[in-house]
């Protein structure tokens, strides 16, 4: 089988990506394509020449950046992915069930299950956890870089904080051809699992294979509102919140009175006024840990390892 390696060389957990070498050459891998990128915006380039290569299986090497670029170039080729989690929050790694321990990774991608999973395209961006405008957005923006790296996952805490009394924005949204919110919101979340920031379950019952993308909104306004309507998801889910509406759509149309930044799985993407949200159903295929009727060794299923409890 040819492999390739897409690897952000900025990122780490475990032994390294010597110690990926070394499991790789264990694990009998005698066709490999390795390729080390300094920033996850060049890791597409990376990718579509792996599959130009021929290769049947790609591990990409990072975190939630790395994955939604390189899930962006690998969508609809077929091609199965391996998460490799060494970011900050990887959370579309927990959310499949991926553990931070580079054997047990590996052996994911070598011998786990594929999953046709959805994936969501904003404005023409594919994305597999969440893509979102307002607090979210001003949140990761303001942390990345620097601050991102010398805190890590603390961070997104602090600038969450420091982002508490920004202004609501006037934002209309229409599902699937029909109005469905019209009014003032400090966040537009759409995603396509249930996990989210610091493994909370936002989006109850959420799967990644279902054909479907959660819609949330925030209207709460004010830091004591905010607070409260976070404390409520953390203790239940977005539906407990009296400041929170969701509803599930396979298209999303929002338009906003003012530009507000917007962010996909992590990444910061500058500001706009319009948002156009899809879903692609199987868009991309990733490799998880085997469900106990494909012979896996006690594993969960598939479905509760997505946190979807089925």
């Amino acid at each position: 089988m040819k492999v390739a390696v897409i690897a952000h060389n900025g990122k780490t957990f475990g032994g390294g990506l010597r110690e990926l070498r070394e499991v790789l050459e264990r694990r009998g891998v005698d066709q490999l394509r390795w390729r080390e990128v300094p920033k996850s915006r060049k890791a597409p380039k990376q990718v579509r020449k792996a599959l130009e290569w021929g290769a049947e299986l790609v591990f990409v090497w990072g975190g939630d950046g790395m994955a939604q670029r390189s899930i962006d170039a690998l969508a609809g080729s077929g091609v199965p992915v391996a998460l490799l989690p060494a970011g900050t929050a990887n959370l579309l790694a927990t959310n499949l069930g991926i553990p931070r321990e580079i054997g047990a990774a590996v052996d994911i991608g070598l011998a786990g299950d594929r999953l046709p999973m959805d994936i969501g395209r904003m404005n023409g961006e594919a994305f597999a956890v969440m893509a979102g405008a307002g607090f979210d957005a001003r949140m990761i923006g303001d942390a990345d870089g620097a601050l991102k790296d010398r805190l890590g996952r603390l961070a997104y805490v602090w600038t969450g904080l420091r982002n508490l009394r920004a202004t609501p924005f006037h934002a209309t949204i229409t599902v699937d051809g029909s109005p469905w919110f019209s009014g003032k919101v400090s966040c537009v979340l759409v995603g396509n699992v249930g996990r989210m920031f610091g493994g909370i379950e936002i989006f109850d019952g959420s799967r990644p294979d279902d054909g479907l993308l959660e819609v949330g909104v925030v209207t709460a306004a004010g830091a004591v509102q905010t607070i409260r309507t976070m404390a409520r998801v953390v203790v239940g889910s977005a539906d407990d919140a009296a400041h929170a509406r969701t509803t599930k759509a396979s298209s999303v149309r929002v338009k906003t009175k003012q530009k507000v930044p917007y962010e996909l799985d992590g990444g910061a993407r500058g500001t706009t006024r319009s948002l156009r949200v899809d879903v692609e159903p199987g868009g991309v295929v990733v490799c998880v840990p085997r469900t106990a009727r494909g012979g896996g060794d006690g594993a969960p299923s598939t479905a509760t390892v997505a946190g979807t409890g089925r």
